[in-house]
């Protein structure tokens, strides 16, 4: 198994933890806070590794770098509003629909070659999408899963960043960059409706800072491993760690619609890779 796959693991493990500390602090705590905890948290200690490291700050390529920051706040902020709305598996779903724009991306900014065969697939990533979503029974679930699909589009984005920039800057400045902006970008959204922890739930912030990083670290390392659509479907694993600690905690069980539409994806998605990688 090639070190970029076993990274990718890793990261979703890592990150399914984080999930399952977002959904239990989001029930009282707005989720721009936890962005900007998990965020200000990260960018500390990854400052400090920086030093350790010797890893000095470059001097040219920053807005390629903030650039990668912003597409990573948007999806943190869009990713942690869905969790805290819908059932943890169907978020996690949503949010692995990524694969899907990342070959899009990858083709348009990275050259990344891409048979015409796979648009015969995309219907069946956007049916499955659909299923999700839920249209035809319009709620507020419909809208929280579309949120979902938008915390997809900018993970892809942020993964295609990330595999042009590693190429010329460390793992870490890029991690860096990442959490430093997506702790700015997420203060005014916050000011408003900043909502004072209790020792419990500072907690909890806390843990999601130290254990996203973590991730975080892993993820982009292994993206200077490995090509971004062979990571991002590795990762898929992390639908079925979500999908146990939703049941653990919460009693989540998937219904037969998030079942289906979930099978569409993954198999979409699988199926889009291993013609990227032909």
């Amino acid at each position: 198994m090639k070190n970029g796959v076993i990274l990718a693991i890793f990261s979703s493990l890592v990150f399914s933890i984080m999930n399952a500390l977002v959904k239990a602090v989001s029930l009282s705590i707005p989720s721009a806070e936890v962005v900007f905890f998990r965020s200000i948290i990260g960018t500390v200690i990854i400052y400090f590794m920086m030093r350790h490291s010797k890893v000095a700050f470059s001097t040219e390529g920053v807005p390629l770098l903030a650039l990668r920051g912003v597409l990573g706040a948007f999806y943190l902020l869009a990713y942690f509003y869905t969790i805290s709305k819908i059932p943890l598996t169907d978020a996690s779903i949503l949010a692995h629909l990524s694969p899907f724009f990342a070959i899009i991306l990858s083709a348009v900014f990275l050259k990344e070659r891409m048979s015409k065969k796979v648009l015969f697939l995309f219907p069946l990533v956007i049916l499955g999408a659909v299923l999700l979503v839920k249209p035809f029974h319009y709620s507020s679930y419909s809208i929280h899963a579309f949120v979902g699909i938008l915390s997809a589009l900018f993970a892809a984005g942020a993964a295609t960043s990330i595999r042009y920039l590693s190429k010329k800057y460390h793992s870490y400045e890029i991690v860096f960059y990442f959490l430093a902006t997506a702790a700015m970008v997420s203060i005014p959204l916050m000011w408003n409706h900043f909502v004072v922890p209790t020792p419990l739930e500072f907690f909890y912030l806390t843990c999601i800072g130290v254990v996203s990083l973590l991730g975080q670290v892993f993820l982009t390392k292994a993206f200077t491993h490995e090509n971004v659509v062979v990571v991002e479907v590795t990762r898929y694993i992390g639908i079925v760690f979500n999908a146990m600690w939703g049941f653990l905690f919460w009693t989540e069980v998937p219904d037969t619609l998030t079942v289906v539409g979930g099978i569409f994806i993954i198999t979409a998605c699988i199926a889009l890779s291993r013609k990227k990688q032909r």
